[in-house]
């Protein structure tokens, strides 16, 4: 907690901060080093965003050393923010769930481009200039 007349931290647990950001900066790096793919690439990239982003907030702006009501205050609303986002994606997922089973659509369909509407030479490849 910060008093009135101020605190004085170590510089030692910055650099040990500074330290471990590097690390996990490497394994960030490590993860596009040794090619790793899909759902494990995404988990581990944003496993490491957000413990840098953690210690670069608990450390670098304090937080660890104010009121718990400010750390609230900054905190709070990104993780609102996010459990509306888990929701949203738990309902797009049930959204198209729904429309396979109960509509009938095709599971394996794929989307037509502008080339499949048009063709290929382009929207007005027929057409005689007047």
């Amino acid at each position: 907690m910060a008093s009135a007349e101020g605190q004085q931290h170590p510089l030692g647990i910055y650099y040990k901060i500074w330290v471990l950001l590097f690390v996990l900066s490497a394994f960030s790096y490590g993860v596009d080093y040794f090619d790793v793919q899909g759902s494990m690439r995404w988990t581990l990239v944003i496993i490491f965003m957000l413990l840098k982003a953690g210690f670069i907030i608990a450390i670098f702006m304090h937080a660890v050393w104010e009121r718990l009501a400010l750390v609230l205050t900054i905190l709070g609303p990104p993780a609102v923010l996010l459990l509306l986002i888990g929701f949203m994606t738990i309902e797009g997922q049930y959204t198209e769930e729904t429309r396979f089973v109960y509509r009938g659509h095709d599971r394996e369909a794929v989307a037509l481009g502008p080339n499949d509407i048009h063709g290929h030479g382009g929207e007005h490849e027929g057409e005689v200039v007047h």
